[in-house]
């Protein structure tokens, strides 16, 4: 899953202005998920037109339309359809290949409708589902249970296009937040390691992490769009033995770690905000020419040559 540059700006001024950057990713969510919600809705008359054709299938639920052998549908669709996550399968089975796959994805199918035969038997609820496609030349009728289906995939979907989302955010943001800051103070491109590393005897390079440069040290940074008081990004990062740490939010206990630890730190959602990544540059000894105040100004130039770089 991809963040535009776009994204990754609009993130990186609000979180250098101390403001909830949540706000773009939530809207990216919204839209991608739209678009997959309208997607997953105009396969009916196309699916309905082939099941006709297969086998002049008069009755059809959300079962032939989305979990069909017949239609050759791939195994992470039938996984969706029939509400499971590749994760939670991994967790039950310790592996996630098709085979296993397809056989959890029936099983939790079969767990679902039988949990669903006993609310569509209940007289109160009678609610159904008419879709209709090209001004009416299609109709597809779901009844209750179908349309609980329906809204089951649709939950299973948005959960993982979340997650990859907030994910994807965090590592797509770090080197230009990284470069932008130390555009803001002026450290020399010397100063700090920007790009890939070329693996010795290979002919390919491989991503790398953020490191501020004085002399033969280098210092390992990290970022992390954590929520306030996340133990897991920060019981993470000792893990990666990085000596800086620039977060959205911090709590006092990751903040009294990271010092008990002499890690160096930025939290950006705070008074002080980005503008203690001067007492980072100084503690580490990191030569830098000094803050820029009208460094908002400045703000698209340093992005054009940053997303040039980082692309490289």
């Amino acid at each position: 899953m991809r963040i535009s540059d776009e994204v990754t700006k609009n993130i990186i001024k609000k979180l250098l202005k101390g403001e909830d950057y949540r706000i773009e990713v939530v809207s990216l969510l919204n839209s991608i998920f739209f678009d997959y919600v309208k997607n997953f809705l105009l396969l009916i008359p196309e699916r309905k037109a082939a099941l006709i054709k297969l086998s002049d299938e008069e009755i059809i639920d959300f079962e032939k339309l989305f979990l069909n052998k017949d239609l050759k549908l791939s195994s992470k669709e039938i996984m969706i359809n029939s509400g499971m996550n590749k994760k939670t399968i991994s967790n039950m089975y310790n592996t996630a290949v098709e085979k296993v796959v397809k056989d959890a994805s029936k099983k939790n199918f079969s767990s679902l409708k039988e949990i669903l035969s006993k609310l569509s038997e209940d007289e109160e609820m009678n609610l159904n589902l008419s879709i209709e496609f090209n001004k009416g030349k299609v109709k597809q009728d779901f009844d209750f249970k179908d349309f609980l289906f329906i809204v089951n995939a649709l939950a299973v979907k948005r959960a993982e296009l979340r997650g990859g989302l907030w994910s994807t955010a965090g590592k797509r943001v770090e080197k230009p937040l990284m470069i932008t800051l130390c555009k803001i103070f002026g450290v020399d491109e010397n100063n700090y390691h920007k790009g890939n590393l070329i693996d010795e005897g290979k002919n390919y390079s491989r991503e790398t992490d953020f490191y501020l440069i004085n002399g033969n040290k280098k210092f390992k940074c990290e970022v992390k769009l954590m929520g306030k008081g996340n133990p897991e990004s920060a019981d993470a990062f000792y893990a990666r033995d990085s000596h800086v740490f620039v977060a959205d939010k911090l709590s006092d206990t990751n903040i009294k770690q990271l010092d008990d630890n002499s890690v160096q730190w930025v939290q950006l959602r705070s008074k002080e905000g980005f503008k203690r990544f001067e007492k980072v540059l100084k503690k580490l000894k990191i030569k830098y020419s000094g803050y820029n105040k009208n460094y908002v100004k400045n703000l698209d130039k340093f992005f054009e040559k940053i997303f040039d770089w980082t692309k490289s």
